[in-house]
Protein backbone atom coordinates (compact mmCIF):
# COMPACT_ATOMS: atom_id res chain seq x y z
CA UNK A 1 0.00 0.00 0.00
CA UNK A 2 1.60 3.25 -1.12
CA UNK A 3 1.14 6.49 0.75
CA UNK A 4 -0.73 9.41 -0.81
CA UNK A 5 2.26 11.69 -1.21
CA UNK A 6 0.12 14.61 -2.46
CA UNK A 7 -1.71 14.66 0.87
CA UNK A 8 1.61 14.87 2.72
CA UNK A 9 2.92 17.63 0.47
CA UNK A 10 -0.29 19.66 0.93
CA UNK A 11 -0.13 19.12 4.70
CA UNK A 12 3.44 20.42 4.80
CA UNK A 13 2.48 23.49 2.77
CA UNK A 14 -0.22 24.25 5.36
CA UNK A 15 1.50 23.46 8.66
CA UNK A 16 5.26 23.40 8.03
CA UNK A 17 7.19 25.54 10.49
CA UNK A 18 8.20 29.01 9.37
CA UNK A 19 11.98 28.63 9.71
CA UNK A 20 14.46 31.17 8.29
CA UNK A 21 16.40 28.58 6.27
CA UNK A 22 13.14 27.63 4.53
CA UNK A 23 12.56 31.16 3.22
CA UNK A 24 12.57 31.33 -0.60
CA UNK A 25 15.45 33.81 -0.57
CA UNK A 26 17.67 31.70 1.68
CA UNK A 27 20.88 30.78 -0.13
CA UNK A 28 22.22 27.25 -0.48
CA UNK A 29 24.97 28.33 1.91
CA UNK A 30 22.30 29.20 4.49
CA UNK A 31 20.74 25.76 4.02
CA UNK A 32 24.12 24.05 4.40
CA UNK A 33 24.88 25.95 7.62
CA UNK A 34 21.45 25.06 9.01
CA UNK A 35 21.87 21.37 8.21
CA UNK A 36 25.26 21.15 9.93
CA UNK A 37 23.93 23.01 12.99
CA UNK A 38 20.76 20.90 13.20
CA UNK A 39 22.66 17.62 13.52
CA UNK A 40 21.74 16.31 17.00
CA UNK A 41 20.64 19.81 18.05
CA UNK A 42 17.04 21.09 18.35
CA UNK A 43 15.67 23.87 16.15
CA UNK A 44 15.09 26.20 19.11
CA UNK A 45 18.80 26.26 19.94
CA UNK A 46 19.95 26.49 16.34
CA UNK A 47 17.79 29.37 15.11
CA UNK A 48 19.39 32.30 17.02
CA UNK A 49 22.93 31.07 16.30
CA UNK A 50 22.10 30.51 12.62
CA UNK A 51 20.78 34.08 12.31
CA UNK A 52 23.98 35.43 13.88
CA UNK A 53 26.18 33.37 11.56
CA UNK A 54 24.32 34.37 8.40
CA UNK A 55 24.48 38.04 9.33
CA UNK A 56 28.20 37.75 10.04
CA UNK A 57 29.24 35.29 7.30
CA UNK A 58 26.65 35.51 4.50
CA UNK A 59 28.84 33.65 1.97
CA UNK A 60 31.33 30.77 2.35
CA UNK A 61 34.36 32.98 1.63
CA UNK A 62 33.47 35.20 4.59
CA UNK A 63 33.60 32.23 6.97
CA UNK A 64 36.69 30.83 5.27
CA UNK A 65 38.53 34.12 5.91
CA UNK A 66 37.82 33.87 9.66
CA UNK A 67 40.19 32.16 12.10
CA UNK A 68 39.11 28.72 13.22
CA UNK A 69 39.32 29.99 16.79
CA UNK A 70 36.69 32.63 16.15
CA UNK A 71 34.51 30.07 14.38
CA UNK A 72 34.69 27.77 17.42
CA UNK A 73 33.89 30.73 19.69
CA UNK A 74 30.85 31.70 17.59
CA UNK A 75 29.61 28.09 17.65
CA UNK A 76 28.85 28.79 21.29
CA UNK A 77 26.84 26.16 23.14
CA UNK A 78 25.53 24.23 20.12
CA UNK A 79 27.58 21.19 21.13
CA UNK A 80 29.68 18.81 19.03
CA UNK A 81 32.02 21.72 18.13
CA UNK A 82 33.97 19.67 15.59
CA UNK A 83 31.04 20.51 13.32
CA UNK A 84 32.26 24.13 13.35
CA UNK A 85 35.67 23.06 12.08
CA UNK A 86 34.11 20.89 9.37
CA UNK A 87 31.90 23.77 8.24
CA UNK A 88 34.93 26.09 8.12
CA UNK A 89 36.85 23.52 6.04
CA UNK A 90 33.90 23.06 3.66
CA UNK A 91 33.52 26.85 3.30
CA UNK A 92 37.20 27.11 2.35
CA UNK A 93 36.85 24.55 -0.45
CA UNK A 94 33.57 26.10 -1.69
CA UNK A 95 35.22 29.53 -1.82
CA UNK A 96 38.38 28.30 -3.55
CA UNK A 97 37.05 25.64 -5.92
CA UNK A 98 33.35 26.37 -6.51
CA UNK A 99 33.19 30.12 -7.04
CA UNK A 100 31.81 30.74 -3.53
CA UNK A 101 28.60 28.86 -4.42
CA UNK A 102 27.54 25.66 -2.64
CA UNK A 103 27.41 22.85 -5.25
CA UNK A 104 24.02 21.43 -6.20
CA UNK A 105 25.19 17.95 -7.21
CA UNK A 106 25.13 15.24 -4.51
CA UNK A 107 28.46 13.69 -5.53
CA UNK A 108 30.19 17.09 -5.57
CA UNK A 109 28.71 17.89 -2.18
CA UNK A 110 29.93 14.53 -0.83
CA UNK A 111 33.47 15.45 -1.90
CA UNK A 112 33.46 18.48 0.42
CA UNK A 113 35.21 17.97 3.78
CA UNK A 114 32.87 16.86 6.54
CA UNK A 115 29.79 16.48 4.31
CA UNK A 116 28.15 13.06 4.63
CA UNK A 117 25.33 11.24 2.87
CA UNK A 118 22.52 12.94 4.78
CA UNK A 119 23.82 16.51 4.51
CA UNK A 120 24.66 16.23 0.80
CA UNK A 121 21.16 15.05 -0.05
CA UNK A 122 19.50 17.55 2.28
CA UNK A 123 21.27 20.44 0.54
CA UNK A 124 20.40 19.08 -2.92
CA UNK A 125 16.74 18.71 -1.94
CA UNK A 126 16.14 21.73 0.29
CA UNK A 127 18.42 24.30 -1.35
CA UNK A 128 18.08 23.23 -4.98
CA UNK A 129 14.73 21.42 -5.06
CA UNK A 130 16.25 18.19 -6.37
CA UNK A 131 14.94 14.66 -6.06
CA UNK A 132 17.11 13.00 -3.41
CA UNK A 133 16.20 10.63 -0.57
CA UNK A 134 16.87 12.54 2.66
CA UNK A 135 16.87 10.17 5.64
CA UNK A 136 17.18 11.28 9.26
CA UNK A 137 15.84 9.76 12.50
CA UNK A 138 12.43 11.35 11.99
CA UNK A 139 12.07 10.06 8.43
CA UNK A 140 13.16 6.55 9.44
CA UNK A 141 10.47 6.49 12.15
CA UNK A 142 7.72 7.68 9.78
CA UNK A 143 8.66 5.03 7.20
CA UNK A 144 8.91 2.29 9.83
CA UNK A 145 5.39 3.04 11.05
CA UNK A 146 3.48 4.17 7.98
CA UNK A 147 5.06 1.80 5.44
CA UNK A 148 6.26 -1.19 7.49
CA UNK A 149 3.76 -1.14 10.36
CA UNK A 150 6.44 -1.28 13.06
CA UNK A 151 6.50 0.72 16.29
CA UNK A 152 9.80 2.35 15.37
CA UNK A 153 12.79 1.92 13.06
CA UNK A 154 15.38 -0.69 13.92
CA UNK A 155 19.13 -0.15 13.63
CA UNK A 156 20.03 2.24 10.82
CA UNK A 157 20.90 0.73 7.45
CA UNK A 158 21.91 3.39 4.96
CA UNK A 159 21.18 1.20 1.92
CA UNK A 160 17.77 -0.03 3.11
CA UNK A 161 16.66 3.33 4.51
CA UNK A 162 17.63 5.17 1.33
CA UNK A 163 15.84 2.60 -0.82
CA UNK A 164 12.68 2.90 1.31
CA UNK A 165 12.50 6.67 0.83
CA UNK A 166 13.64 6.55 -2.79
CA UNK A 167 10.64 4.32 -3.57
CA UNK A 168 8.26 6.89 -2.08
CA UNK A 169 9.55 9.95 -3.93
CA UNK A 170 7.65 11.30 -6.94
CA UNK A 171 9.62 11.15 -10.19
CA UNK A 172 9.81 14.94 -10.67
CA UNK A 173 12.32 17.04 -8.74
CA UNK A 174 10.06 19.70 -7.19
CA UNK A 175 7.40 17.45 -5.59
CA UNK A 176 10.10 14.97 -4.53
CA UNK A 177 11.99 17.72 -2.69
CA UNK A 178 8.76 18.86 -1.03
CA UNK A 179 7.95 15.32 0.05
CA UNK A 180 11.43 14.97 1.58
CA UNK A 181 10.75 18.04 3.71
CA UNK A 182 7.21 16.85 4.54
CA UNK A 183 8.38 13.42 5.77
CA UNK A 184 10.93 15.06 8.04
CA UNK A 185 8.39 17.53 9.40
CA UNK A 186 5.83 14.80 10.01
CA UNK A 187 8.34 12.91 12.14
CA UNK A 188 9.38 16.05 14.02
CA UNK A 189 5.90 17.38 14.79
CA UNK A 190 3.38 14.51 14.62
CA UNK A 191 4.93 11.05 14.38
CA UNK A 192 7.19 11.59 17.38
CA UNK A 193 9.00 8.81 19.20
CA UNK A 194 7.25 8.96 22.57
CA UNK A 195 3.84 10.62 22.11
CA UNK A 196 2.74 10.52 18.48
CA UNK A 197 -0.20 12.81 17.69
CA UNK A 198 -1.92 10.26 15.47
CA UNK A 199 -5.24 12.13 15.47
CA UNK A 200 -3.52 15.03 13.68
CA UNK A 201 -1.71 12.88 11.13
CA UNK A 202 -2.57 13.54 7.46
CA UNK A 203 -1.88 9.89 6.52
CA UNK A 204 -3.64 8.30 9.53
CA UNK A 205 -5.98 6.23 7.34
CA UNK A 206 -3.11 4.74 5.30
CA UNK A 207 -0.69 4.11 8.18
CA UNK A 208 0.19 0.42 8.51
CA UNK A 209 1.09 0.92 12.15
CA UNK A 210 -2.51 1.96 12.81
CA UNK A 211 -3.84 -0.95 10.77
CA UNK A 212 -1.65 -3.31 12.81
CA UNK A 213 -3.02 -2.04 16.10
CA UNK A 214 -0.02 0.18 16.91
CA UNK A 215 2.33 -2.59 18.10
CA UNK A 216 5.10 -1.64 20.51
CA UNK A 217 8.62 -1.44 19.16
CA UNK A 218 10.21 -4.80 19.91
CA UNK A 219 13.61 -4.40 18.31
CA UNK A 220 17.05 -3.84 19.84
CA UNK A 221 17.18 -1.20 22.58
CA UNK A 222 18.53 2.13 21.37
CA UNK A 223 21.50 3.60 23.24
CA UNK A 224 20.46 6.45 25.51
CA UNK A 225 22.86 9.37 25.38
CA UNK A 226 23.65 10.70 28.81
CA UNK A 227 25.59 13.92 29.21
CA UNK A 228 26.42 14.51 32.90
CA UNK A 229 29.94 13.40 33.70
CA UNK A 230 30.81 12.40 30.13
CA UNK A 231 33.87 13.49 28.18
CA UNK A 232 31.49 15.61 26.07
CA UNK A 233 30.58 17.63 29.15
CA UNK A 234 34.18 18.05 30.24
CA UNK A 235 35.31 19.07 26.75
CA UNK A 236 32.52 21.65 26.71
CA UNK A 237 33.60 23.07 30.06
CA UNK A 238 37.21 23.37 28.90
CA UNK A 239 36.17 25.12 25.67
CA UNK A 240 33.94 27.51 27.63
CA UNK A 241 37.01 28.85 29.47
CA UNK A 242 38.76 29.62 26.18
CA UNK A 243 35.65 31.13 24.57
CA UNK A 244 35.37 33.59 27.45
CA UNK A 245 39.10 34.43 27.65
CA UNK A 246 40.78 37.43 26.02
CA UNK A 247 43.76 35.30 25.02
CA UNK A 248 45.74 32.17 25.90
CA UNK A 249 45.24 30.82 29.42
CA UNK A 250 47.36 28.81 31.83
CA UNK A 251 46.58 25.16 32.46
CA UNK A 252 45.82 26.02 36.09
CA UNK A 253 42.67 27.83 34.92
CA UNK A 254 41.56 24.81 32.92
CA UNK A 255 42.24 22.53 35.89
CA UNK A 256 39.50 24.32 37.84
CA UNK A 257 36.66 23.16 35.59
CA UNK A 258 36.68 19.47 36.51
CA UNK A 259 37.68 17.59 39.65
CA UNK A 260 38.88 14.35 38.06
CA UNK A 261 42.36 15.06 36.69
CA UNK A 262 42.67 11.92 34.57
CA UNK A 263 39.45 12.57 32.66
CA UNK A 264 40.17 16.30 32.43
CA UNK A 265 43.64 15.76 30.95
CA UNK A 266 42.31 13.13 28.53
CA UNK A 267 39.66 15.58 27.32
CA UNK A 268 42.20 18.39 27.01
CA UNK A 269 44.39 16.12 24.91
CA UNK A 270 41.45 15.13 22.68
CA UNK A 271 40.62 18.81 22.06
CA UNK A 272 44.21 19.38 20.96
CA UNK A 273 44.10 16.33 18.66
CA UNK A 274 40.80 17.51 17.15
CA UNK A 275 42.23 20.97 16.47
CA UNK A 276 39.72 22.71 18.73
CA UNK A 277 42.51 23.99 21.01
CA UNK A 278 46.18 24.76 20.48
CA UNK A 279 49.11 24.98 22.88
CA UNK A 280 51.50 27.93 22.66
CA UNK A 281 55.28 27.64 22.83
CA UNK A 282 55.23 28.78 26.45
CA UNK A 283 52.68 26.15 27.46
CA UNK A 284 49.49 28.21 27.43
CA UNK A 285 46.25 27.08 25.80
CA UNK A 286 44.23 28.99 23.19
CA UNK A 287 41.53 28.59 20.60
CA UNK A 288 43.07 27.70 17.21
CA UNK A 289 44.85 30.60 15.53
CA UNK A 290 44.50 32.92 18.52
CA UNK A 291 48.03 33.10 19.88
Amino acid sequence: MGLDTDVLIDWFADVGRDLPWREPDCSAWGVLVSEIMLQQTPVSRVQPIWLEWMARWPVPSALAAETTGEVVRAWGKLGYPRRALRLHAAATVIAQEHGDVVPSDVDTLLALPGIGAYTARAVAAFAYGKRAPVVDTNVRRVVARAVHGAGDAGPASNTRDMADVEAMLPAEDAPAAKLSAALMELGALICTARSPKCADCPIYDECKWQHNGRPEYAGPAKPVQKFAGTDRQVRGLLLDVLRGAEGPVEKARLDLVWHESGQRDRCLDSLLVDGLLEQTRDGLFALPGEH
